[in-house]
């Protein structure tokens, strides 16, 4: 028997060391899918269930997807509104590869998607926020405000009724454009928000310092009607006083005036039962009145003051 192989032996050993060093076989797990192509070119249907699964070894390649939600960040940009206010839009989404084969005969792969994503969903952005006014994109609806004074701050009532469709209602607009966009390339699009508006350096700056006067006249305002409150506080508490302090005098003069009236009784009733003795006793509380050591009284000797003084030398 001859020691050299034949061809077609060769062949085969051939074929079956490249099966074995090419791995004929591959796994998925539950968050992927995959696409198999044949020397660049899709071969049959996606892979969609997780697994060990089989391919040709060397000719076919597998292209591996994400299975689940995937987040987008869009990048900050500067849109001008239709009130011709320039404002800084920064909005986010979620999306997922709906259908793998599509996908990669458009995109390829996530980073070409990404790319895509970022142009189409900031266009529809730009277009829908340039088509109302700064108003649509930042309230919902025509609810009241419940702070009266900011509302002021913010304009008049008619101004800021004029809501036509809110920022809902813009969002779901850049959604539903966008969807059937991404649509085509496989992809679809589940959700797109608004993370942050804000306006632009040059405006911010304008809109602060008018937000600072604000809340110095709100302030002042509440200065001048706390100083109004304190003044009328005030002049009510004079008012009490003084209606105080005059019931207590009428009452304190009714008082007096009943006292004085019942010495009086009391000394007229005295002086009706011994009038000697009542004028004796009136006399001699009037001495130690009018005379002390600094008053100087020139009366005659015949003074009737001095009757009860001379009565007593006498004696």
């Amino acid at each position: 028997m001859s020691r050299r192989l034949s061809l077609p032996a060769a062949l085969g050993l051939s074929w079956l060391a490249l099966s074995v060093s090419g791995c004929a076989c591959y796994t998925l797990d539950e968050t992927e899918q995959a696409v198999i192509t044949r020397f660049g070119e899709p071969v049959g249907q996606p892979v969609l269930d997780p697994g060990l699964h089989f391919k040709v070894p060397l000719a076919d390649t597998v292209n591996r997807f994400e299975k689940r939600w995937i987040e987008w960040n869009g990048d900050p940009n500067q849109i001008p509104t239709k009130d011709k206010k320039y404002i800084w839009v920064d909005t986010f989404g979620r999306w997922r590869i709906a259908e793998p084969l599509r996908f990669f005969q458009r995109m390829r792969d996530e980073r070409t998607a990404q790319s895509r994503l970022n142009d189409i969903i900031d266009g529809e952005t730009r277009n829908a926020i340039a088509s109302y006014n700064l108003i649509e994109a930042v309230r919902p609806s025509n609810r009241a405000f419940e702070d009266e004074e900011f509302q002021e701050s913010l304009g008049s009532r008619e101004e800021l009724s004029k809501i036509e469709i809110g920022r809902e209602e813009l969002i779901k607009m850049v959604l539903a454009r966008a969807k059937d966009i991404v649509a085509e390339f496989g992809v679809e699009l589940v959700d797109v928000q608004i993370r942050r508006i804000n306006y632009v350096d040059e405006v911010q700056l304008k809109v602060f310092d008018r937000m600072i006067s604000e809340r110095k006249r709100i302030a002042e305002k509440s200065r001048s009607e706390g100083f109004g409150k304190s003044a009328e506080i005030r002049g009510q508490k004079e008012r009490e006083l003084k209606t105080i302090q005059s019931e207590a005098y009428r009452r304190a003069q009714e008082i007096h005036g009943k006292g004085d009236a019942e010495a009086a009784k009391i000394y007229a009733q005295a002086f009706g039962r011994d009038p000697e003795f009542y004028q004796f006793l009136r006399t001699l509380e009037a001495y130690p009145t009018a005379l002390d050591g600094s008053t100087s009284i020139l009366l005659g000797a015949d003074a009737d003051f001095y009757r009860y003084l001379k009565s007593a030398t006498k004696r």
